[in-house]
């Protein structure tokens, strides 16, 4: 009884690729390419989107910073002692009287404009 021999791999890999094969599937190979290039496409746009993404949050963080200090400076400056030695130079000041109240009936009439 004789064993059978089993093919030599060479020859079997040889038989399943030959050029009929390799023809028959050619829109095969070609879809794999245009995956692959999608897949790379894919790949450098989510790479651009999260730059993108960063740069925007970088921004985000200094302006926000920014913002912080103006309304810090703001409020220091909306003080009613600060208002006040900002308007020494200019010879205004805090009024030591009341105000005086003016009745309607007192008043000066203002001229009406006609209208169109």
């Amino acid at each position: 009884m004789s064993v059978p021999e089993k093919q030599a791999p060479k020859n079997a890999l040889k038989s399943i690729l030959n050029y009929q094969w390799i023809v028959m599937n050619i829109p095969f190979f070609l879809f794999l390419a245009f995956i692959a290039i999608l897949y790379i496409a894919n790949g450098h746009q989510a790479d651009k989107t999260v730059r993108a993404i960063n740069a925007s949050q970088k921004n985000l963080k200094e302006l926000q910073f920014e913002y912080k200090t103006l309304k810090a400076d703001l409020m220091r400056r909306s003080r009613a002692e600060q208002i006040e030695n900002a308007m020494k130079f200019t010879g205004l000041g805090v009024a030591k009287e009341m105000p005086i109240h003016i009745p309607i009936e007192n008043r000066i009439p203002v001229p009406e404009t006609p209208t169109k």
